[in-house]
């Protein structure tokens, strides 16, 4: 019977040591140089219903599930979907328009796990006639996600999602 309460004992303590030094927060973010002027990336970007031309998520599930709701490009727009294991389940609600600067949107992903992101983009004169587009996100992780990641690298797999979807984006505007 001690050998149980030990082992149970040491099984807390690793669990409580693991959330400890689990990150509390994150923030992933790639960058690329589009060979265009953010008068022409931006409104592109804006438009969330355009993600179905670059997104890595819909490439991995052309069948998804999508429902719109409000005026795509506009604050409020919320674009919601559903789709395989890759792909999960959530909301993209745009939160923040700072024209031709940044954009704000709150992420909710509902499946695989439930979990709240703050998504961005920023857009810089890069040179003549370039844009600097920075896409990313960023959040806390909450007990139990902090021993998760302590496992987890989420800047090495979603950025390279984020690489592949930068990448779209600019075959597409450069076209």
């Amino acid at each position: 019977m001690m050998t149980l309460i030990y082992i149970i004992a040491a099984l807390l303590v690793v669990i409580i040591l693991l959330a400890a030094i689990g990150p509390k927060t994150y923030n992933v973010s790639r960058s690329i140089i589009i060979d265009k002027p953010k008068e022409i990336v931006f409104p592109y970007i804006k438009m969330i219903k355009n993600q179905d031309h670059w997104s890595p998520w819909k490439l991995k599930d052309p069948e998804m599930k999508q429902t719109y709701t409000g005026t795509d490009g506009e604050v409020g727009f919320k674009a919601s979907w559903d789709g395989n294991k890759e792909v999960g389940m959530g909301s993209q609600t745009i939160t923040s328009i700072v024209e031709n600067e940044r954009i704000d949107n709150r992420l909710v992903f509902l499946k695989p796990w439930k979990s709240e992101s703050e998504g961005y983009y920023t857009f810089e004169d890069a040179g003549p006639g370039q844009t600097k587009l920075v896409w990313g996100f960023k959040g806390f992780n909450k007990f139990p996600s902090t021993i998760f990641m302590n496992f987890f690298n989420m800047d090495k797999t979603v950025g390279k999602d984020f690489e592949e979807g930068l990448q779209n984006v600019k075959k597409i505007l450069e076209a």
